[in-house]
């Protein structure tokens, strides 16, 4: 399997620190990120970015922002929405505005290492129906 691309964005720069070091043990690819707008402008940059793990509690622009506008910019990207301020009206906030998930910081490692899992196998499914859907067309449109 193809090594997953993350993005983590957080403001706490000692977690993102710690999370990073933590998550490359594991091969995952890390991008870090310390609000909204510095995601969107590395998801710009990056394009194999496959899921985004993202703090909802940020200065500038806050994770439900930022989960808008990935997802308007970038709909086949996950996002998994992370936060040390849970709460269920947040959480369900988040999951209606198109989240993947939502997990609470500290989070569990394994259980934060098989959502990314789960979701870089959503957004790899999605990309391969459409790849699929396009050959199909261009097959239907052969004389």
């Amino acid at each position: 399997m193809n090594t997953i691309k993350i993005l983590l964005v957080d403001d706490e720069k000692p977690f993102v620190d710690t999370m990073t070091k933590r998550l490359k043990k594991r091969e995952i690819e890390v991008i870090p990120a310390h609000d909204g707008f510095e995601a969107l402008s590395c998801l710009e940059e990056n394009r194999g970015v496959e899921v985004v793990i993202l703090d909802i509690k940020m200065p500038n622009m806050d994770g439900m922002t930022a989960l808008k506008e990935i997802k308007s910019k970038f709909p086949l990207i996950e996002v998994i929405m992370l936060t040390g301020h849970a709460t269920v009206e947040s959480g369900i906030e988040g999951m209606k505005m198109g989240a993947f998930d939502y997990l609470m910081k500290p989070c569990d490692m394994d259980q934060l290492i098989a959502k990314v899992n789960e979701a870089a196998k959503r957004k790899r499914d999605q990309e391969e129906k459409i790849m699929e859907a396009r050959m199909q067309a261009i097959t239907l449109r052969r004389p």
